[in-house]
């Protein structure tokens, strides 16, 4: 496999041709296991998804592990669990999909329960706040839970456990994970924290974003009384939602900029700055990957700067920022707004273009019943094209490969690796047809490569192409071989 490394806002590979990375989500929370009163982990993996991946023209997995999983107990690490990891991470190298390992979290632990997931009960302390179950939806903890906020500030403020700093463990951790993994070919990189939620300040937050709800709704002349009402009263209440408009749900969120921007700054950062530092101390050369917080999914701005190793930005950085719809993952997810997540990753457009790094959309999309929600995932994969971004889907779970989500819209044709440097793409799914091009300033040791996901009818282009069918599949892919010039492909399926 190629080495995998960023330049600018782009991804290159050892050949230095433009990589586009279209992925999908392989987490690992685990879950409470009753009779041994401990959490069991299995990352659902069975010997059919690399190849169905592979066949239907995926090329990452953003791989989901946990702390608890690596280190159960302090300073013991579950080597059998990261020896399983690495046969799969082999089975992803057979066939060309590579992988960031993402160190995931939700409500910071599981509590002992099925609450959340991330780190070990050792290093879950929430001080004289007991963990009781969730009551409504899963992410209530974020909102008003003290046991997680507490959990989760002692983590910010690095309180010693078992003689040493809470990030130091965890730093340390990811350590052992990069030193058995980090020379896996298929490994591109270490996304180092999922999601990372400020703490009390956090529910802070919630608490003032509710409030600017209530006076927008009141005061904002955009966002109809009446129609609130009607809806509210009506089958369908989700669609009250779809009152507020991009710029009025923006006006809601900045009630938490600048919460999340002291969080950012003085909080993350310099924990980010100290994880890069220790993975660099074993691994120089694979990319650092770094999340926005828990609540920049919402569109607030993303604050913090490169991490620093040495007191300097790291060179080989890459952005995973998420976004999701207010609805996703209900009945009503076909409601989702394109206006409202359109807005939201436009905002993580700004923050890439402030730190002049690539981007993987760690996160996002959803699932619900029936295909009224599919044209809000079309949306989405042409806006990240238009972006030039790669992606990994949230998430894969058992039956996903049978579904017409799976086959009719997450497959579908993208530039898997190009000579020179992309000036646009586009799959107009109405026209079935795919188009790239690109600007070549060199010669080039290896192609163009195009991932075709049905039988190609014609080939526009200036240059030699060959179309290799992909055995057991409907899809292709399209070599070209180009010269030093602007290139345009047009492809009819």
């Amino acid at each position: 496999m190629e080495r995998i490394f960023t330049k600018g806002t782009k991804i290159l590979d050892s050949y230095g041709r433009e990589r586009i990375f279209n992925g999908m989500n392989v987490c690992d929370k685990g879950c409470a296991n009753k009779e041994t009163g401990k959490h069991d982990y299995d990352l659902a993996w069975d010997s059919t998804l690399a190849e169905t991946l592979y066949t239907h023209g995926f090329n990452m997995i953003r791989m989901g592990i946990t702390w608890d999983a690596v280190e159960p107990e302090p300073g013991k690490y579950n080597t059998d669990y990261l020896n399983k990891i690495r046969t799969y991470l082999d089975e992803c190298a057979q066939k060309g999909i590579y992988v960031y390992l993402d160190m995931h979290q939700d409500l910071f632990s599981h509590y002992g329960e099925s609450v959340g997931d991330g780190a070990p009960d050792w290093a879950t302390d929430t001080g004289k706040y007991k963990p009781v179950p969730t009551r409504f939806v899963w992410a209530e903890g974020y909102f008003w839970r003290r046991f997680v906020h507490k959990a989760f500030d002692n983590f910010w403020e690095n309180k010693v456990i078992n003689g040493k700093g809470l990030q130091d463990w965890f730093s340390d951790m990811w350590q052992f994970v990069v030193s058995e993994l980090g020379s896996h070919p298929a490994v591109i990189g270490y996304d180092m924290f999922n999601e990372p939620f400020p703490g009390k300040s956090g529910g802070k937050v919630f608490r003032s974003l509710i409030k600017k709800l209530v006076v927008t709704t009141l005061t904002d002349s955009t966002v109809s009384k009446t129609q609130l009402i009607k809806r509210a009263l009506s089958k369908e209440k989700a669609t009250v939602l779809n009152l507020y408009n991009s710029e009025v749900f923006r006006k809601i969120t900045s009630a938490g900029d600048a919460i999340i921007k002291d969080f950012d700054l003085n909080r993350y950062f310099p924990f980010i700055s100290k994880v890069s530092s220790s993975i660099r101390e074993i691994d120089k050369e694979k990319i650092l990957i770094m999340e926005n917080s828990y609540y920049s999914n919402l569109g607030i701005p993303y604050s913090c700067p490169l991490p620093e190793v040495g007191g300097k930005p790291d060179g080989n950085v890459i952005f995973t920022p998420h976004a999701y719809d207010l609805m996703v993952d209900t009945p009503a997810y076909k409601y989702a707004s394109n206006d409202r997540v359109g807005s939201i990753f436009a905002e993580h457009k700004r923050s890439q273009e402030r730190l002049g790094i690539p981007v993987i959309v760690g996160e996002w999309g959803g699932f619900s019943e029936g295909n009224d929600w599919f044209p809000h995932v079309k949306f989405l994969l042409g806006l990240f094209d238009s972006y030039k971004w790669s992606n990994t889907y949230w998430a894969h779970f058992g039956g996903l490969f049978e579904t017409e989500l799976f086959k009719d819209v997450l497959t579908r044709p993208y530039p898997r690796a190009v000579t020179g440097e992309i000036t646009s793409y586009c799959h107009n799914r109405e026209e079935e047809s795919f188009t790239l091009t690109y600007k070549q300033r060199k010669a080039y040791d290896a192609p163009t490569e195009i991932f075709a996901h049905k039988p190609v009818k014609s080939v526009e282009t200036d240059g030699e192409y060959t179309i290799t069918p992909i055995e057991n599949s409907q899809g292709s892919v399209i070599t070209l071989n180009t010269g030093i010039g602007e290139h345009s492909i047009k492809i009819m399926f």
